[in-house]
């Protein structure tokens, strides 16, 4: 607009707000965005934040700088660039694009590799910067192609109908149960199995996960590990914000990382073999159970206060860059690849992680717990677990129960190509040349004492048993977010 026209901002905010997506849109956002285009930020630790516009504060006047134009035709657009490879018949003539693969699955392949795509095989004649050529390869046998996507997840409301579902089916015999199946749309031979799946699960945890009850359940892994199964049917969108708070709480508590996956039927929570206050296996559960129950007015500042760490934050940041100009296309004919592209972004949330006001850190915050996380269902939740009408169940096995086994495929396939990394820098830098309490020192090895606050120690573990405020323990202070002053982002 401003590239082509000359407008006021008062002029600008009122064909803005005639959209729908903007009726609501203040004029502290507008200006905020209008200050960063402007050039506000440094140019100098991030080139793409250069001034696009020129903003006379005296009359309210904006217009386009020498390049706006072309900036906005070559890069503008808000359906994210995945940096797919287009498949193209080898030759010339009209019609020869086939269809995308992933750059992963591209990069994976070699010529003369053949793959399906849709209902035929193709082989790779030749790969180029962006492109795959192909041939068609009838009759023969080809590896099926992957792509990464996003799943919405399912919402609270079908996660409430889904738990209905189950409650009301383990509480029949079987002949009814297999009846209420069928009623609800399932062939004689998956009834039998559905029922067969959930009689499984009762007799591993005498209580199946539904609308009123969540299973905690408790087990070691192959290596002496303990995995803790959050069992629950209300969907990713809340059970993606409860795993961040509850790695957060643990984090806190134990001082160690806690790995955490979350899909649409719970929570896997990995903990090394920590010792606990009680000995018991209810004392522990207990704990646990302590751990994961969050004061429902404070889940909103927590998951604010932890997005900014987790993945989905950095690729919500990256698309919101790339809507705002300021992830550019340096040829609108090439595809640009989605690895040098994450690289960009990272390079840039490192100098927006100064700015709190950042706009572009704003909107990934607001993405994430708006359109992403399902915050007031989650808050809602807690509140039904505090006033007791959905209750808390924790039990111990001696292995995973069918539910478990389902979700721990999903663990292991997020953890499964994942490299051995080094222990980060952050972390290192906090320990003392010799760790108090280390097996190196010369105190005994019973009781010995920590070397910063003299409490007794009966493990060579750095935090085992000493108090949560000692300065030794190094992850006693919440993990640094970019996003950490900017709280209360609307």
């Amino acid at each position: 607009m401003c590239a082509l026209d000359e407008w006021t901002v008062e002029d600008l905010l009122a064909q803005l707000r005639r959209a729908a997506s903007f009726a609501d849109l203040s004029p502290a956002v507008l200006e905020s965005v209008l200050d960063m285009l402007a050039g506000r930020y440094p140019s100098e630790e991030f080139a793409e934040l250069r001034p696009r516009l020129v903003w006379d504060r005296l009359t309210g006047s904006l217009t386009g700088r020498p390049g706006a134009q072309r900036l906005a035709v070559t890069s503008g657009g808000t359906i994210p660039d995945r940096g797919l490879f287009g498949v193209f018949l080898a030759g010339d003539g009209p019609g020869r694009r086939v269809g995308e693969l992933d750059e992963e699955m591209v990069y994976e392949s070699r010529v003369g590799d053949v793959f399906t795509l849709g209902t035929s095989a193709w082989r790779i004649e030749d790969i180029t910067h962006d492109q795959v050529l192909v041939t068609p390869a009838p009759g023969q046998p080809g590896r099926l192609p992957f792509w990464k996507g996003d799943s919405q997840g399912r919402p609270v409301e079908l996660g409430r109908a889904v738990g209905r579902f189950v409650r009301e089916i383990t509480a029949l015999p079987d002949d009814d149960a297999r009846a209420r199946a069928r009623v609800a749309g399932l062939d004689p031979w998956a009834a039998d199995n559905l029922v067969a799946y959930l009689r499984e699960q009762v007799e591993s945890t005498a209580t199946v996960p539904s609308d009123h009850d969540i299973v905690l359940e408790r087990f070691r892994d192959e290596i002496g590990d303990w995995q803790i199964v959050i069992h629950s049917p209300f969907g990713s969108p809340v059970h993606a914000p409860w795993a961040l708070c509850i790695a957060a709480r643990m984090r806190m508590r134990f001082g160690v990382d806690v790995q955490a996956m979350h899909g649409d039927d719970g929570i896997v929570l990995r903990l090394p073999d920590l010792e606990f206050e009680g000995s018991e296996a209810s004392d522990v559960l207990a704990e646990i159970g302590d751990l994961i129950t969050l004061d429902p007015d404070e889940v909103t500042e927590l998951v604010t206060a932890e997005v900014g760490g987790s993945a989905l934050f950095a690729s919500r940041f990256r698309e919101c860059a790339g809507r705002s100009l300021l992830l550019p296309r340096r040829d609108p004919g090439r595809r640009q690849a989605l690895w040098q592209q994450r690289q960009r972004a990272a390079q840039l949330l490192e100098v927006a992680s100064r700015y709190p006001e950042f706009p572009i850190v704003l909107e990934a915050v607001r993405e994430c717990l708006q359109d992403v996380f399902d915050v007031p269902g989650m808050v809602e939740l807690m509140r039904s677990i505090g006033d007791r009408s959905v209750s808390l169940v924790s039990i111990d096995t001696p292995h995973p129960s069918p539910f478990a086994r389902s979700l721990l495929f999903g663990y292991v396939a997020q953890f499964l190509y994942e490299g051995d990394s080094p222990w980060p820098n952050a972390v290192r830098r906090r320990w003392p040349s010799t760790p108090p309490c280390s097996p190196n020192s010369s105190a005994p090895a019973k009781a010995r004492p920590c070397a910063t606050c003299s409490t007794p120690r009966s493990s060579s573990r750095p935090n085992a048993s000493c108090s949560p405020s000692c300065p030794s323990v190094p992850a006693v202070t919440p993990r640094t977010s970019p996003i950490s002053s900017a709280a209360s982002a609307p």
